[in-house]
C-alpha cells in the first residue's frame, strides 16, 4: 500500500517488521498492529525509533481539510492530533512507569493509531475509528483506504531577513494558507542557526489560537494547535531534526487549518499595551511568589469573576513583581478545580483543555524566550474563566467533597498504593480521591504516588489524550508553587475515573500484560484489604 513518506532504511533497523506494522495500522487492525509492536519491543528496539516510525506511518492520514463541518445546518467538530499527542506523552510517561510497564505508553499509542486515521471521513461515516465510535455512525464493512488531505511538500524560501520571513509565515497561517505556510516553514527550518526561534514561533502560533466562547458550542478551538506544536518540538528534539521530517509533516500544516480564533489574544495584546505600556516582556523574569491571600483572590476571580476584573488582577500581580510561572500555577489550580467539579462524563472536555493549555504554557516559558509570552497569561486566565462559566451553566457540575476514608491513615505505603491502584481501575472516584488525600497527608514519598497515577492512566486506552491530560496534571503538581497544588492530583483522579471511556478501555493493557507475562492485570500491586472502605461524609 503506497504511502507519502518512504520508510527509512537505517542500518540495523527491522524494516520488514515496520512495514508489517504500517500494513496493520493502515488496515485499521488494532490487535494486529499491537502484536507487531510487541515483537519490536521484545527485539529491544529503542523507544525513539518506535515513535519516529509510528508518526511516519500516520502522518499523511491524520490531517483534515477543516476542523468542523456544517451538515444540514448542524455543526460537527473534528480534531485529528491524538495520535501525535499520544506519541509526545509516551516520551515522558515511559520514564514514570512501574517496572514491567515501561512500554505500555507506546503500546497504547499503537493501539490507537488504527482508529485515528482519516478522521474527516470518519465524521462522514465512511471509515471506522474514534469519531464513528463517538458519534455512533454506521460504517461500511469494507471502508476505503485512508485519505491524504494535505500532501507533503518541498520547502520554499521567501525573500527577506529571517525575522521578516518568520512574520510572513505567521501571516500565512492566519490567512489559512495551509500549503504555502507549510512550504515556507520547511524553508525556514533549513536555517539551523535560527531553528529555536522558528520553533518558538510555531508554538506561539498555536497558543494564540483560542476560541473566545464555549457555552452551547459544539466546535471548539481550545489550544489543540499549541499541543500539536509542542508535540512537534519535543518529538523533533528527541529523534533529531535531520530525521524529523515525518514529525514536521504531522504537526505543522494543521496550524493553518481553520477555523482560527485570535480574538482572545488580541484582548491580551491590547491589555498589555494599555496597562503595562507594552513592557510585558520585561516582566518575564519576575520571580515573586503569590501570598496565600493573593492566591485565594486570584482563584476566586478566575473561577467566578468577569472581565475586566481578571485583567486588572493579573496586571496588578505582574506589576507587583509576581512571576509569570507562579501566577500560572494558580491559574492551573483553577483549571484542575473545574475537573474536580465535573458531575457528568460529557462535562470534562473544557476543564481538560484549559488544564492542558496551562501546562503547555508553563512548558513554553521553560523551553523558550518569546517576546509575547507574558501576554499569554491573560489568554490562559480567560480560557479557564470561560470554561468556569460554561461549567456553571450545567447543574450537574458543582463542588465535590473529598471524603476521608476511615482507618487508612494507619496503612503502610504498599497497602495504600495497592488499594488506590485497584480503585482507579475500578473507576471508583470517591474511594480514589479519599486514598490520594490520605497519601498526601502521610510522610510517604510523593514520587511513588505520582508514578502510580501515571501507570494507572497508561492502563486506560482507546483515547490516549486522556493519558496526556493526566500526565500534564502530574507533572505540574511536581513543579507547582501553588498552596492548593493537591487539587491537580484530584483533577487527575477525576479525569481518570470520571471521563467517558470508549469500548473496553482496559483491553490494550490486558493484551500488553499477557504478551509480557504480567500477572496483575487487575491492577493490584500487593496485598490490599478486601473489605469496602468506609468514607465519612
Amino acid at each position: 500500500m503506497a504511502i507519502t513518506l518512504p520508510a527509512p532504511g537505517t542500518r540495523g533497523q527491522p524494516g520488514h517488521t515496520y512495514a508489517r506494522l504500517e500494513e496493520r495500522v493502515l488496515a485499521r487492525d488494532q490487535r494486529g498492529a499491537s502484536d507487531v509492536l510487541f515483537e519490536l519491543v521484545k527485539d529491544g528496539r529503542p523507544l525513539v525509533e518506535l515513535l519516529r516510525e509510528a508518526v511516519r506511518i500516520h502522518a499523511p492520514y491524520t490531517h483534515v481539510p477543516y476542523h468542523q463541518r456544517l451538515d444540514d445546518g448542524l455543526v460537527k467538530f473534528v480534531n485529528n492530533d491524538h495520535c501525535l499527542l499520544s506519541a509526545r506523552a509516551t516520551l515522558r510517561m515511559a520514564r514514570l512507569m512501574l517496572p514491567g510497564l515501561e512500554a505500555l505508553p507506546i503500546a497504547q499509542t499503537i493501539w490507537y493509531l488504527p482508529t485515528g486515521l482519516d478522521p474527516w471521513n470518519q465524521l462522514l461515516g465512511k471509515a471506522p475509528g474514534h469519531y464513528t465510535r463517538m458519534y455512533q455512525l454506521d460504517v461500511s464493512a469494507a471502508p476505503p483506504p485512508p485519505q491524504v488531505h494535505w500532501a507533503d511538500q518541498e520547502p520554499v524560501t521567501l525573500d527577506g531577513s529571517f525575522d521578516e520571513r518568520l512574520n510572513d509565515w505567521l501571516t500565512l497561517v492566519q490567512r489559512g494558507e495551509v500549503i504555502l505556510s507549510y512550504r515556507v516553514f520547511l524553508g525556514l527550518l533549513e536555517d539551523r542557526a535560527n531553528r529555536r526561534k522558528l520553533l518558538a514561533q510555531l508554538v506561539f502560533a498555536g497558543l494564540i489560537d483560542v476560541q473566545d466562547r464555549m457555552l452551547f458550542n459544539r466546535s471548539y478551538t481550545t489550544g489543540h494547535k499549541a499541543y500539536r506544536a509542542r508535540a512537534t518540538v519535543e518529538l523533533g528534539n528527541a529523534v533529531g531534526w535531520s530525521k524529523a521530517h515525518a514529525i514536521v509533516y504531522a504537526g505543522v500544516p494543521d496550524i493553518a487549518v481553520g477555523p482560527r480564533w485570535y480574538s482572545t489574544y488580541e484582548m491580551a495584546a491590547n491589555v498589555c499595551q494599555a496597562l503595562l505600556d507594552g513592557r510585558d516582556h520585561e516582566l518575564r523574569q519576575n520571580q515573586g511568589v503569590l501570598t496565600p491571600a493573593e492566591q485565594t483572590e486570584l482563584l476566586d476571580v478566575v473561577l467566578n469573576g468577569r472581565e475586566p476584573d481578571i485583567q486588572y488582577r493579573l496586571t496588578d500581580l505582574l506589576k507587583d513583581g509576581k512571576g509569570p510561572r507562579q501566577v500560572l500555577d494558580v491559574i492551573q489550580v483553577a483549571a484542575a478545580e473545574l475537573m474536580v467539579q465535573c458531575g457528568a462524563a460529557e462535562n470534562y472536555s473544557m476543564p481538560q483543555h484549559s488544564a492542558e493549555y496551562c501546562n503547555t504554557l508553563r512548558w513554553y516559558f521553560d523551553e523558550f524566550d518569546h517576546p509575547h509570552q507574558v501576554k499569554l497569561l491573560y489568554v490562559a486566565a480567560a480560557l479557564v474563566n470561560t470554561a468556569a462559566h460554561n461549567q456553571a451553566a450545567d447543574p450537574k457540575n458543582g463542588p465535590v467533597q473529598i471524603r476521608r476514608a476511615r482507618g487508612v491513615d494507619g496503612w503502610g505505603q504498599r497497602q495504600l498504593l495497592a488499594r488506590l491502584d485497584c480503585a482507579l481501575l475500578e473507576r471508583n472516584t470517591d474511594e480514589s480521591l479519599a486514598l490520594v488525600a490520605a497519601y498526601l497527608r502521610s510522610a510517604f514519598d510523593q514520587a511513588d504516588l505520582l508514578q502510580l497515577l501515571a501507570a494507572a492512566s497508561a492502563k486506560f486506552g482507546n483515547d490516549p489524550h486522556n493519558q496526556e491530560i493526566c500526565l500534564c496534571l502530574i507533572e505540574d503538581f511536581a513543579l507547582s508553587s501553588a498552596l492548593a497544588r493537591e487539587r491537580l492530583l484530584f483533577g487527575c483522579v477525576k479525569n481518570l475515573t470520571g471521563y467517558r471511556k470508549y469500548g473496553d478501555p482496559l483491553e490494550a493493557y490486558q493484551r500488553y500484560a499477557s504478551a509480557f507475562g504480567l500477572a496483575a492485570v487487575s491492577g493490584a500491586t500487593g496485598d490490599a484489604p478486601v473489605e469496602a472502605l468506609v468514607l465519612d461524609d
